[in-house]
């Protein structure tokens, strides 16, 4: 008598325990560099809001200064008993309430620094920011170049 049945073959589903650990092993992998992608991105974003505002401080002063006439190194004449420069430029409609906040210290950078105005009644002199980031030395919240400004 012949067999012609073959033998049998038994067929194990799902994944072995070794599998399953490469598998959760590499999704690991590739979830930790998505989340120092996101980190970086993350940081480099709240740099550039920060040097936008400063960026937007320095433009509205330097137009301000520009359209009244008054020269680097100089004040303001005193309006409503203030010669503030960023009280001016409020009042005036040149910044936004989000960037007098930050002008007076109320509002901080994205990145958790503070902002200040070393001279806020001076204007600043060529080459110079009316507004600074506490984070400029350690997080480079300064751009390299403030031509144009």
């Amino acid at each position: 008598m012949i067999n012609n049945s073959s033998p049998r073959v038994v067929m194990h589903r799902g994944l072995s325990l070794l599998e399953l650990t490469v598998v959760i092993a590499t999704l690991l992998a590739l979830i930790s560099v998505l989340f120092v992608g996101a980190r970086a991105w993350k940081r480099g974003s709240d740099r550039t809001a920060c040097i936008l505002s400063l960026r937007n401080v320095q433009v509205a002063t330097r137009s301000y200064q520009n359209l009244y006439g008054y020269d680097y190194g100089g004040h303001p004449y005193a309006e409503n008993g203030t010669q503030d420069i960023a009280e001016h430029l409020y009042a005036k409609g040149y910044i936004e309430s989000a960037l007098y906040k930050e002008t007076r210290g109320q509002q901080q950078c994205p990145s958790g620094g503070s902002y200040s105005c070393p001279l806020p009644n001076v204007f600043p002199l060529e080459g110079q920011l009316y507004m600074e980031c506490s984070l400029a030395g350690s997080d480079k919240h300064v751009p390299q170049t403030q031509s144009g400004w």
